[in-house]
């Protein structure tokens, strides 16, 4: 199976910094872009009107904010065939009055002609993971730069495919036939249910095609994730499937509520997974790696960090030399949600989290380092970081450090 390429969800982008009066109602009422001359590859030279689009914020510490909305590309001067002055205007949005001058700006069109208009303030941690996803590398400015997407050849790593699950985009992976066969397998005769995370984690152990987790287990991590990910988006397919084709209909009328509670499944649903199976991928790795520890053990104020090495008994043994303790928080995506691992363990000065956010923003970096709080990242992941990635762990990093520890 061929990996899913950049070309087939998207054929061109613009990028530019946004100026004050294209983001700041106090400044300007124009709702318009600025510095569009370079955005006729994109749109053409035809007037558009109500050019659906879907707007983003993305935010370090927040959840993202997602609006709909439309634009409109016209020529301002149509009347006057001696001169063009081409306008991109935009309706406001949620997302734009957040804006603020000086955001990154992205303008990215879909194959079917629709956009994704994404901000993101200039030092979030998103802001690499963006430009990387879109191959744009040169600095930036006040005006759009194009990109020409449409002929991209480049196959979606895992850290381009993050970023797109962060925006709400399937990264269109091409069907994999042995992926459908066990799930048919599973499924049986009967109505699909979804089995337990640790249960679809295990599968994805079995099949996956990764690395020996003993010599490379970042590579190994990173391999189960994928194959997890794959495996449930084809469950949720069979599952939803079912669903839909039984219709939300009762007593002839349509069901809201029954669709409203569907849907919130859906959602909790993948929220809770990417979490619970980076929990279940790295126990494994530790247990292949003799590794003593306590997955949910009980601290101070009943906090329950992820992992505590060597384990609960020895936290709480007054006797037990603090500098041989350890903790690992895990969480897929950081946000604003890493300050929670600051106050779990007590007793443990220099605390880790392992993420698979591909990128945090230098301020997030300096404050963490500051409450003593180092990130442990997969190494392929660690280009994303940019000028932060000196200060990562790899897993093989962080297991050899606890392996030391333990065997004192």
């Amino acid at each position: 199976m061929s990996a899913p390429q950049l070309s087939s969800l998207f054929t061109g982008v613009a990028v530019k910094i946004l100026s004050a009066v294209e983001a700041e109602q106090a400044r300007s009422n124009q709702h318009e872009f600025n510095g569009i001359a370079a955005l006729k590859p994109l749109l053409g030279d035809k007037r558009q009107e109500r050019i659906q689009a879907k707007f983003l914020y993305l935010g370090d510490e927040n959840e993202g904010i997602s609006d709909e909305g439309f634009l409109t590309w016209y020529d301002a001067r149509e009347r006057n065939p001696a001169r063009s002055e081409w306008r991109l205007y935009f309706r406001r949005t949620e997302v734009m009055n957040i804006a603020a001058a000086g955001d990154l700006l992205l303008l990215a069109r879909r194959p079917d002609g629709t956009f994704v208009v994404i901000v993101t303030p200039p030092d979030s941690g998103f802001v690499p993971g963006l430009l990387r996803l879109f191959g744009v590398t040169d600095g930036l400015e006040e005006h759009f730069r194009f990109r020409n997407t449409a002929d991209d050849g480049r196959g979606l790593d895992f850290a381009s495919r993050f970023i797109l699950e962060e925006l709400g985009i399937a990264g269109g992976e091409e069907e994999d036939a042995k992926i459908i066969e066990l799930v048919g397998r599973m499924r049986g005769d009967g109505p699909f249910r979804f089995p337990s995370t640790r249960h679809i984690s295990a599968l994805a152990r079995e099949h996956a095609e990764a690395p020996d987790p003993r010599d490379d287990p970042d590579a190994a991590l990173l391999a189960w994730l994928d194959y997890e990910g794959k495996l449930f988006a084809h469950m949720e397919r069979a599952v939803l499937g079912e669903r839909i084709a039984a219709g939300f209909m009762k007593d002839g009328e349509p069901d809201v509520d029954n669709f409203l509670e569907t849907a919130l499944s859906v959602l909790n649903r993948r929220k809770s997974r990417m979490g619970l199976s980076l929990e279940n991928h790295t126990e494994q790795i530790l247990r292949l790696w003799n590794i003593a520890y306590t997955r949910g053990a009980v601290t101070e104020g009943r906090s329950r960090p992820d992992f505590l090495f060597p384990g609960e008994r020895e936290y709480h043994d007054p006797a037990f030399d603090p500098e041989r303790l350890d903790m690992l928080g895990v969480k897929s995506t950081l946000k604003d949600r890493w300050r929670q691992v600051l106050a779990e363990a007590a007793r443990i000065a220099e605390k880790h989290l392992l993420t698979i956010q591909p990128g945090v923003s230098v301020n997030q970096m300096d404050e963490m380092q500051r409450n003593s709080l180092r990130l442990v990242v997969p190494a392929e992941l660690h280009a994303a970081y940019g000028e932060n990635a000196g200060r990562l762990l790899s897993m093989k990093d962080f297991l050899r450090m606890i392996t030391i520890k333990q065997n004192r």
